[in-house]
């Protein structure tokens, strides 16, 4: 499967901008780990660094369910690799994970933010708030923080790729 990547139109509403950009950057990271082994994706960049393909994209599934199901609509789903124990769990690889799960979960978590916020205003505020400044978050400013983190984090990936494989590319 090659993941299709659209960059959003240059004359678009600003609604269908952040979400062209955000399905961009969502898609961007799919990307940079298609073709790979599960062993691929759990290669770290360098020492002392555990970051890993696999480990960005458990953890931008872990973003999308905290932005777009807790703060969004006030509904703690829980989480998915993260523990008091282990906040980072989402980075640290046991070796036994797969793209194949990986990848559901973040399809998943993807599709749940796409329900959640459809219906929703731009200047619509969140119900939940950030659990240590206590603020609540419009969805145009919960959009805009999903591109920046994608963005930041696939910057990784391209670091990463490289490591794994020499392929380079925007």
């Amino acid at each position: 499967m090659t993941t299709e990547r659209r960059e959003p139109s240059t004359t678009a509403d600003e609604r269908t901008m952040l979400e062209g950009w955000l399905d961009y950057h969502r898609q961007t990271l799919v990307w940079k780990c298609e073709g790979l082994t599960d062993a691929q994706l759990r290669t770290a960049s360098v020492e002392p660094s555990e970051l890993t393909l696999m480990g960005l994209a458990r953890h931008m599934a872990e973003v999308e369910r905290f932005w777009f199901h807790q703060i969004l609509l006030d509904d703690d789903q829980g989480v998915l690799y993260c523990t008091e124990e282990d906040p980072d769990g989402d980075f640290h690889l046991s070796g036994t994970e797969t793209w194949e799960d990986t990848h559901a979960t973040l399809r998943a978590e993807i599709a749940g933010a796409r329900r959640n916020a459809a219906g929703l205003g731009l200047d619509d505020m969140s119900k939940g708030v950030h659990r240590r400044t206590g603020e609540r978050f419009s969805l145009r400013w919960i959009y805009t923080h999903m591109i920046e983190e994608y963005a930041r984090h696939n910057g990784h990936a391209d670091l990463l790729r490289e490591r794994v494989d020499g392929s380079t590319g925007d």
